[in-house]
């Protein structure tokens, strides 16, 4: 099989989201100020890499891949307002980043197949939890958004953190599978 650079990526992904989410879980004051461009240059990133997803799962037919881009096209959307305009991040974290949550969650979810396929059981299950509880999460954050003003550091800094380790664990995945 041929090795694509897409396993490196995710590796990278992997650790800025925990260096990330461990610098706002320790200061969750500072992820409404200091931290905003940092985490819009994560969600380009991250962007990016769901777009790249897709390019390579296009041929594939039905709903995944095109979960891929519509999630690819919002992180990238979020991460350059935020790197834009760093004020605005209240509003971001207000409206556009729950959204923006449940749509990454429901792209990972697309991809069970392929982690199932990849890792194994034990990252399928853990990918799968984690999915589900980023979904919900989302969806509390859109129908209480106060929930996210108040405690956007702690959620934000918590679920970097396990997004950084479900990357990790696909990333070795897909170095383990030759993908």
């Amino acid at each position: 099989m041929r090795r694509s650079g897409s396993g490196w990526l995710e590796f990278l992904i992997g650790v800025i989201l925990i260096v990330l989410g461990v610098a706002v879980f320790a200061n969750p004051l500072g992820a409404m100020s200091g931290f905003m461009m940092v985490c819009g240059i994560v969600a380009i990133i991250m962007g990016v890499a769901d777009i790249l997803m897709y390019i390579r799962i296009e041929s594939f037919t039905g709903f995944g891949p095109m979960v891929s881009l519509v999630s690819g096209i919002l992180s990238v959307m979020t991460g350059i307002m935020l790197v834009a305009y760093p004020g605005a991040g209240s509003l971001i974290l207000g409206v556009l980043f729950p959204i923006w949550f449940i749509a990454h969650c429901i792209s990972r979810l697309s991809r069970l197949g392929g982690i199932r396929e990849w890792a194994g059981k034990g990252a399928y299950y853990c990918s799968l939890f984690l999915n589900i509880i980023g979904i919900i999460l989302g969806v509390m954050l859109v129908i209480r958004p106060w929930i996210t003003l108040i405690s956007a550091g702690w959620i934000i800094g918590l679920y970097l953190v396990l997004l950084g380790i479900e990357s990790i664990m696909v990333a070795f995945s897909e170095f383990r599978s030759g993908y």
